[in-house]
């Protein structure tokens, strides 16, 4: 959130100089904005910006520095970050959730709905006696072979079942 205030700070300065180098000591936020995989609302947010300024004739760089290393502008952001939190009656909130969160949440629940159903069938007893659990088959990664499908299964090519 800093660094997208700083963005917006810098923008509306009227210098002829526009080169900026944003230093933080936040690498939660620098990592995500290095890595083009990472679409989370804010770090969006901050890419968006930092296009809209380099359209403007604006040079962004940006820096990583060391927390409490005796940065005299950094810790006068500290600072002023941690008066502002404290003197602030807005609250800000954020009510989008991560797609990966949403995603997790859907296979949990399919898991769940899968094995309620897995438990009341009167199919598959004998698939039952080696995956009773979903979640535990879903962890095991297989190699599904004729042979594993006729063991588990209890169909196939085995006396057993050709005598029935």
């Amino acid at each position: 959130m800093a660094i997208l205030k700083a963005l917006e700070n810098l923008q509306i300065l009227e210098v002829n100089d526009r080169t900026a180098l944003i230093s933080t000591d936040s690498r939660i936020t620098l990592e995500p904005l290095r890595n083009r995989k990472d679409h989370t609302y804010l770090i969006e947010k901050i890419r968006k910006k930092v296009i809209e300024m380099e359209s403007q004739n604006w040079k962004i760089e940006f820096n990583w520095i060391k927390a409490h290393a005796g940065h005299h502008r950094n810790e006068l952001a500290d600072q002023t970050a941690k008066e502002a939190a404290i003197n602030s009656d807005i609250n800000e909130c954020y009510t989008r959730i991560p797609k990966s969160t949403v995603r997790q949440e859907l296979r949990d629940y399919s898991t769940t709905k899968w094995q309620s159903k897995w438990d009341i069938t009167t199919k598959g007893a004998i698939t039952k006696t080696f995956f009773p659990k979903i979640a535990d088959r879903l962890k095991l990664k297989i190699n599904v072979t004729p042979n594993f499908t006729t063991m588990v299964t209890g169909h196939g090519n085995i006396k057993s079942y050709l005598f029935k």
